[in-house]
């Protein structure tokens, strides 16, 4: 199998994880406030990954015959996990509050604008997609006009929080694109929960009044969004995104807003207009056409594992 064909299924499977979450995260708060759910799913993450960690340690002590990680490695791990949690955490906390206010396949769509904004800061950065990718980019940039503008052309709040948290979103994939090939990716991802877990507690303290009795009754909706969609989705986007490229990866990830939508039509019960439709059709077909595009572009450059 090709380098770049996993990572991009990797990627795929996290998009699936993380678009049924939209529903886990909505019905999470019925109990507890969004600072609170974000503190408990990201310490839940963190949790879920150290047995995959204790695992990793015992194979490399075993076949390896050494534990020994150099103290370069250490420090690029903690400098990553700093850097990649707090940015997590700034993402996570806007459109998890976003959510109290619009529905979760609004929100896996809006969140999906880092399509848009990931190949623009590349650019920047000197990493030019191939010049068709930018049609499928113009047009999925439509689709979220359609499904986020009125016909008024009018905004709400709850969306312009989570436009906010996509290009915070952007950051991250940035970031992770730059740390991945540098440290382990199931320790950045335990770490980065963990400064994410330990950040969403200020706020949570400050405006909640978290209670273990209301925690409990969030449990579920807890544990999906903690293991799955934070210990098992970021592991594989950490590890997706070594093999392929950041533009690519925003592209596939923001698939995301399709399995949100499905969920929430299928368990919430929620519904699009005919406006919000068409625009999320011009999405989907716009991830479609820049996944060909880029699978058949030719001296595309990606990191080493």
């Amino acid at each position: 199998m090709k380098r770049s064909l996993k990572g991009n299924l990797l990627l795929a499977v996290a998009s699936l994880i993380w678009g049924t979450a939209f529903v886990a995260q909505s019905l999470g708060m019925e109990y507890i406030g969004p600072f609170t759910f974000m503190t408990s799913r990201s310490f839940v993450g963190t949790i879920s990954l150290l047995p995959v960690i204790a695992l990793q340690n015992r194979y490399r002590k075993k076949h390896l015959k050494t534990t020994h990680i150099p103290s370069l490695n250490k420090k690029a791990l903690i400098k990553a996990g700093i850097v990649c949690g707090l940015i997590l955490s700034v993402a996570s906390n806007l459109q998890q509050y976003a959510m109290q206010y619009t529905t979760a396949g609004k929100t896996g769509f809006l969140t999906a604008l880092y399509i848009l904004l990931v190949p623009l800061a590349g650019f920047f950065f000197g990493k030019k997609p191939p010049r068709l990718l930018w049609f499928s980019i113009a047009g999925a940039t439509v689709g979220l006009y359609l499904l986020s503008v009125t016909s008024k052309f009018t905004i709400e709040p709850a969306d312009l929080l989570v436009i906010a948290s996509a290009f915070v979103f952007t950051g991250h994939i940035m970031a992770v694109d730059y740390y991945s090939p540098k440290v382990s990716g199931v320790q950045l991802s335990a770490l980065q929960f963990l400064v994410a877990g330990l950040t969403s507690a200020v706020p949570m303290f400050i405006f909640e009044n978290p209670q273990w009795a209301n925690i409990i009754k969030s449990s579920l909706p807890i544990l999906y969004a903690g293991v799955l969609s934070s210990g098992v989705a970021y592991t594989l986007q950490i590890i997706g995104q070594r093999l392929t490229t950041a533009t690519m990866a925003s592209l596939i990830m923001s698939a995301e807003s399709v399995f949100a939508l499905i969920g929430g039509m299928l368990i919430l019960g929620e519904s699009l207009t005919g406006r919000e439709a068409m625009g999320a059709a011009l999405l989907l077909l716009a991830i479609i056409s820049a996944q060909l595009v880029q699978s058949r572009a030719k001296g595309i450059t990606h990191e080493a594992v």
